[in-house]
């Protein structure tokens, strides 16, 4: 049998040692939590196009796909539905535009937090990853059994 995947990208925009969260309103997942912005692959689309699509989306800024970096890899199996998820890291070496709440309808609030400082509630896996990130380590895995 063949494993499936679901494929996020998730946005890690560090600025002056804060990284930036959303809170997540009107969500099924983590209603109220703070999260990196992220989003799924659409079919036919590349991951750096698909993180490139995000920030557009969910941020109003413009990144190439060439300026973003793979800054960290979780393997996280859902407890939820059991769904294996491959979740993606992104950090953008640049971007143009000014960063705006695009998406009031499913982001509450959009703020820079200090890395040793994060709000809760926040996405365990966000918290997860963000630690990883910052001790340099390139990839983590998360509720899978042993």
């Amino acid at each position: 049998m063949v494993h499936k995947l679901v494929v996020g990208v998730h946005l890690v925009l560090i600025e002056d040692g804060r990284v930036l969260l959303g809170q997540r309103a009107n969500a099924a997942y983590a209603d109220g939590y703070w999260h990196v912005p992220a989003g799924h692959l659409e079919e036919g689309e590349s991951v750096l196009r698909g993180m490139a699509r995000e920030a557009e989306e969910e941020l109003g800024i413009e990144i190439r796909e060439e300026d973003l970096d793979l800054v960290h890899t979780l393997h996280h199996l859902d407890a939820d539905d059991g769904d294996g998820r491959l979740q993606l890291f992104f950090a953008p070496r640049s971007y143009a535009g000014k960063i705006a709440n695009r998406e009031p309808d499913k982001c509450a609030a959009l703020r820079f937090w200090p890395l040793d400082g994060l709000p809760e509630p926040i996405v365990g896996y966000t918290a997860d990853a963000l630690a990883q990130i910052t001790a340099g380590r390139p990839l983590s895995v998360v509720g899978w059994p042993s």
